[in-house]
């Protein structure tokens, strides 16, 4: 968004003719909804603005649920938002360490910091960019204890403050286009400073759930969060923020739900033994945990073949940190026998699932070329290093 456009958006004028659109819909909508709007005397660029934020408050539902419809968004923004529901737990977080004033460096849009009011937390939010600033001292406006500057995180005066969250921008918007980061010396505020405050204070640093877990520092935890079976964020916990003796979780938020699996570190793999009758899949979030082993251990199984993220078992298991499927029969892993196999069953509509093979599942659905009324679903993978094709039902 540049600053001309924010500025339009909030005249008297600009927020009115937001809150009178209806939701955003469909493109051919959009079109008659433009026509009416300059019938009406608005000018083309206001027009613009408003449908723009239209459409990302329709987007923001997602995230933010019926909030949306009272915010106001940036396209990179909304994208490195984090879910309300899960900027509620770090709130929470935070006020059950009775930390009380909390500095959010690199607010973005402000949906951390306006969960941290949320639960009467003093907020000091900094967000560099100035367009993204004013966006955020908007979506902040109904907190009186929150204070907005635009500032790089970087010249925050700290004094005062108990603790400190962070989230730094990695993603950059160049003619438009906007593309991730791949250097964390990149990032905004760079992570070399984000995890240095750690030394000072708590710290809490969201990441890309595919950080190279090179870069936690030594004793922080570290948390994978994922939201009905997305990855969506790594957030290292320092100082009194990190819990004792948990140095990997994985928080697994299905529905309502929100269970967890914490160890102390990386778990080692369970033993590998033969395909039982049922096969898991853990979560994501337990994956780059890397609590496979402690979550096969607890469950009475064990994994498929080494360095592959299968569990299997004799037991059916009801848990959240793995999808389950009940093993049905082994298929000829070859293509050409596969095909047949599927034949012969009338599989016409196939699921393909597959970790440790090289495979491109649509490419090898086309190739099948699979005729039938029936449905199944098949995983590719190794048994004990082998090939092996398995058709399952999902539990």
């Amino acid at each position: 968004m540049e600053r001309d456009e924010l500025v339009r958006l909030l005249s008297a004028e600009g927020l009115s003719l937001l809150d009178s659109l209806p939701p955003y819909s469909s493109r051919a909508d959009v079109v008659k909804t433009v026509a009416d709007l300059r019938k009406q005397g608005h000018d083309a660029g206001l027009v613009a603005a408003v449908l723009s934020q239209s459409r990302l408050r329709s987007r923001a539902r997602t995230k933010f649920g019926e909030f949306s419809d009272r915010m106001l968004f940036t396209e990179p923004g909304l994208e490195q938002a984090t879910r309300l529901r899960v900027a509620a737990l770090h709130a929470g977080r935070f006020a059950r360490a009775g930390l009380r004033h909390v500095a959010d460096l690199g607010c973005g849009i402000g949906g951390d910091a306006l969960a941290m009011a949320a639960v009467d937390l003093e907020v000091t939010a900094a967000e560099a960019d100035e367009v993204t600033a004013a966006v955020a001292a908007f979506n902040l406006t109904p907190f009186p204890k929150v204070r907005v500057l635009h500032a790089r995180a970087e010249d925050v005066a700290l004094g005062g403050i108990d603790a400190a969250w962070l989230d730094p921008a990695r993603r950059t918007t160049t003619g438009g286009t906007t593309t991730r980061l791949a250097d964390a010396a990149d990032f905004s505020p760079p992570l070399d400073f984000a995890f240095g405050l750690a030394e000072r204070m708590p710290v809490g640093v969201k990441l890309g759930p595919g950080t190279d877990r090179e870069l936690v520092p030594r004793g922080a935890e570290a948390q994978w969060v994922s939201v009905d079976g997305d990855v969506v964020e790594l957030v290292v916990w320092t100082g009194a923020l990190a819990r004792a003796g948990v140095g990997r979780a994985a928080l697994v938020i299905r529905g309502a739900g929100a269970h967890e699996l914490a160890g102390p570190a990386d778990a080692e793999d369970a033993p590998v033994g033969p395909l039982g009758d049922y096969l898991y899949e853990p979560d994501g979030a337990v994956i780059r945990a890397r609590l496979i082993g402690d979550l096969a251990r607890s469950m009475g199984a064990w994994m498929l073949s080494e360095g592959i993220a299968y569990m299997t078992g004799d037991r059916e298991i009801d848990t959240p940190f793995a999808r389950g499927f009940r093993v049905i029969e082994r298929l000829p892993a070859d293509e050409r026998s596969l095909r047949r196999a599927l034949q012969e069953r009338g599989v016409g509509t196939l699921e393909i699932k597959k970790r440790g093979v090289d495979v491109d599942p649509a490419a090898l659905r086309t190739r099948l070329k699979l005729k039938g009324d029936e449905t199944a679903t098949v995983v590719l993978t190794r048994e004990e290093g082998r090939h092996v094709a398995i058709l399952v039902e999902r539990l």
